[in-house]
């Protein structure tokens, strides 16, 4: 059937593929540790701790998507309602021999893009009005080949299960404490968890924190360079970042504010303020970076 197919016309990419499983064996050793942490220091409440962390690691994998794409305000479209955007994604679809996702719109002037989902089956690509008001449709088509890379390469899903650590250590900590932390008192070991549990934490969260944002910055660079060479308008897409890139600084303050948590999933971050600590942790490479990728790779298609 040609929804199973597991390969793409986009190029592949080892040194994203290396990088997902690095991330994945460190993430999956970190959320080992952390728990078995946990059920050390707090062993009377391991039944507790053991449900939770389980609950929530299948509650991440499988409604994460959903999650995430509800938060964004993405609305799902049909080709009547939206034939420029369901064009553009076909047209993209054919180019790289992927089944077609489901197609959204957000209402929002922040000018952004982004794909969700495990695989190609449940993927959803969504544009925002105000993307689609602002792009030509070389760019837009440039900016979908870049999200449906994500979906191609699977590092949505990588990112979705690596981004789950960092917030079961901050629930964990909270189920810890209000289970069974009152109910361990010998010896002084209550005393000794409610010091070491939040440290453990804090711990957990900066490694896979960092983990997460080194695997995001690349990934980006990995599909901007898959979606150039599978267009063959890298121009195109560099002119999309350009163009939403700089018109982020007329976005209101509010709008940007609540785009930002999110920053994670769009074709490009937005920032709420030019000083933003997220711009120093941030998701995403330099429009620095990826311009001058996209302009190394129009010069070994020999287009300008």
């Amino acid at each position: 059937m040609p929804g199973d197919r597991s390969r793409s016309r986009y190029v592949p990419d080892r040194g994203l593929t290396t990088r997902m499983v690095t991330t994945m064996f460190l993430i999956g050793l970190l959320y080992v540790l952390f728990v078995g942490a946990l059920l050390v220091l707090l062993e009377g409440s391991w039944p507790v701790i053991l449900l939770v962390a389980g609950g929530l690691f299948v509650a991440q994998f499988w409604f994460s998507d959903r999650i995430a794409a509800l938060g964004m305000g993405a609305r799902e479209v049909t080709p009547e309602q939206a034939p420029g955007l369901h064009g553009a994604v076909d047209r993209v679809c054919a180019l790289a021999d992927m089944p077609k996702p489901r197609v959204a719109i957000a209402d929002s002037d922040v000018p952004n893009a982004f794909a969700t989902g495990r695989g190609e089956k449940t993927a959803l690509v969504c544009a925002t009005t105000g993307l689609l008001r602002r792009l030509e449709p070389e760019e837009l088509e440039g900016v979908l080949a870049h999200e449906l890379s994500h979906v191609a390469h699977r590092d949505v899903a990588v990112m979705t299960i690596a981004s789950f650590l960092g917030v079961l250590s901050g629930v964990m900590v909270r189920v810890a404490l209000y289970s069974g932390l009152g109910r361990n008192s010998r010896d002084g070991s209550a005393a000794i968890a409610v010091i070491l549990i939040p440290l453990v934490s804090a711990v957990v969260y900066v490694i896979s924190f960092l983990l997460t944002r080194l695997l995001s910055r690349y990934r980006e660079l990995s599909a901007d360079r898959a979606a150039a060479l599978l267009t063959g308008r890298p121009s195109a897409l560099a002119s999309a970042l350009t163009k939403v890139t700089g018109d982020m600084a007329r976005i209101p303050t509010r709008d940007l504010r609540k785009a930002e948590p999110f920053n994670a999933f769009w074709f490009a971050p937005a920032f709420s303020s030019r000083e933003s600590l997220g711009r120093l942790l941030s998701s995403h490479p330099t429009l620095e970076q990826r311009i001058d990728q996209l302009g190394r790779i129009s010069a070994q298609l020999g287009r300008p």
